[in-house]
């Protein structure tokens, strides 16, 4: 060494960065969400000023009031369940990669990489299904006859145009990093729950018909009626295909744990960000919801109206009301599909960076300047456009999305759950203790039930889809070799593994 030459120190680092290193990462994206941001972008994504509002019609024209009233209660508990049984899991092993990590970690890589294929399909129609949203109903409702633009002359082309814009838009805005799309999620959070509060308070002030509470649980068989969405079934199918609006609304909570290597002590603020997300979600949704039913004045013309009862029900507000709570539902939706393309383009990263993906060795690449994973980013969003191209994107979309992304849920948790006392003994600061079985269990059965629901008729194309995806996978991992080549996430530390606590490898 040269005379006074210096050799350089190692770079010191925190828990976050330690642990991830013994999951065999650098840390390469911006670590700057605090736990706030961290809950808000899953709130964000969670959203209930869009599924509570757009899936309610398919809820109501189901078991009636009863979809609404018990329904939604019913389908929250079971989204907490499994939001408890992922919580558990981040805890321990925090990455971008989420749930495809858990599955590869707990299962095996070939379990990881199926759960990789079904959690980046749903992430990509969430994307979708709610910039689909964002333009009919809430542009093309409520916004277009503000600015004096006629609905009814707006083509597919039109919506095919708007899509894209405000696609490409979130993708800038997540290109320009994280700091930038945190500041807005966090905005969103707040936003989520002030137009919630005062939607549902002016319309239970301004409601031009009594209170009748008995709507709540009023079991009405509204499947094969006029104008609703399920063709006839018997009451109980038609119950469980109400609680669709709950699992579609309250999904996308998975958000907290793929931007863990962007959150700071992720251990601990990733479980209580997921957990967070669903509870106030699934309160003040219920409270939203609940409100919709009571202040409808006739619930055969609501099932009737479709999607257009909620501009129906706008109307009876004053237009001084109607105007401000419209623009804030838009900008919440818009907000909302910028949170899942955070989720997705990280979740592409994640799988890419580990070979999981076509071209990974461009897709992997970060940004030097902003620190963001950009070419992830930008074919998460084209992608998404692509989808919203089908005819019948939205119930598509929608539902398709909540099935896809609850199957790759379960998959971590039934691995989680063979895995526990064997290959997974130690847990992460949050941690189960003796629920943990159970609950992973009850994830799990409910799962196989949301999945059977969520491929009946009218929704068989998501069967079609699922199967489809399921053909294209075996060709890949058996016909063309994907299992040989792909190694699968980097081997986690043996103290994560068999037995020391995670705090053993804090600074």
């Amino acid at each position: 060494m040269e005379l006074g030459q210096q050799a350089s120190a190692p770079p010191v680092l925190d828990h976050d960065e330690k642990q991830l290193q013994s999951m065999g990462y650098t840390q390469e994206l911006s670590r700057r969400m605090s736990g706030f941001s961290n809950f808000a972008i899953s709130f964000s994504i969670i959203c209930i000023l869009a599924g509570g509002i757009t899936a309610f019609p398919q809820a109501l024209s189901a078991a009636g009031g009863a979809s609404i009233g018990i329904g939604w209660p019913v389908g929250a508990i079971f989204a907490l369940v499994v939001a408890a049984s992922m919580a558990q899991i981040a805890s321990s092993y925090p990455t971008a990669g989420g749930l495809y990590h858990w599955s590869s970690i707990l299962g095996n890589k070939g379990w990881g990489w199926a759960t990789a294929w079904f959690n980046l399909l749903g992430l990509i129609f969430v994307v979708a299904s709610v910039n689909f949203g964002v333009y009919d109903p809430f542009f093309k409702t409520l916004i277009a006859p503000l600015l004096g633009i006629n609905p009814d002359g707006l083509t597919f082309w039109h919506q095919t145009a708007f899509i894209a814009a405000i696609t490409l838009s979130q993708a800038w805005l997540n290109h320009s990093g994280i700091k930038l799309t945190t500041l807005l999620t966090d905005l969103s959070g707040y936003l989520i729950f002030a137009i919630a509060v005062l939607l549902t308070l002016a319309l239970l002030v301004f409601s031009p018909v009594p209170f009748d509470f008995h709507r709540l649980v009023d079991f009405t068989n509204f499947t094969g009626f006029d104008g609703g969405a399920w063709p006839k079934q018997g009451m109980l199918a038609a119950f469980l295909s109400g609680l669709l609006l709950t699992i579609y609304t309250i999904t996308g909570f998975d958000a907290s744990a793929h931007t863990s290597e962007e959150t700071r002590e992720a251990a601990r603020n990733v479980p209580r960000g997921m957990l967070r997300s669903v509870f106030w979600s699934a309160l003040f949704g219920y409270i939203m919801v609940c409100a919709f039913l009571l202040v409808m004045p006739d619930i055969k013309e609501g099932v009737k109206a479709g999607g257009g009862f909620f501009n129906a029900l706008l109307g009876t507000l004053p237009v001084g009301l109607r105007v401000p709570l419209g623009i804030g539902i838009f900008l919440s939706n818009y907000l909302c599909g910028l949170a899942c393309l955070t989720s997705c383009s990280r979740m592409m990263f994640a799988f890419a960076r580990d070979g999981g993906l076509p071209a990974s060795n461009w897709l992997k690449k970060v940004n030097d300047t902003h620190r963001t994973p950009g070419a992830a980013i930008w074919v998460s969003a084209a992608l998404a456009i692509a989808a919203t191209l089908y005819g019948d994107a939205f119930a598509v979309l929608s539902t398709g999305s909540a099935v896809f992304l609850y199957v790759s849920y379960v998959m971590p948790v039934a691995a989680g759950l063979r895995a526990e006392g064997k290959t997974w003994v130690t847990k992460g600061p949050f941690n189960l203790g003796v629920w943990s079985k159970p609950v992973a269990l009850l994830a799990v059965l409910g799962g196989a039930v949301l999945v059977y629901v969520g491929i009946q008729p009218p929704n068989e194309k998501v069967l079609y889809i699922s199967l489809l995806l399921i053909v294209v996978m075996a060709v890949f991992w058996y016909g063309l070799g994907v299992r040989s080549r792909f190694a699968g996430p980097p081997e986690v530390k043996e103290a994560l593994v068999v037995g020391t606590s995670v705090d053993a490898v804090s600074p």
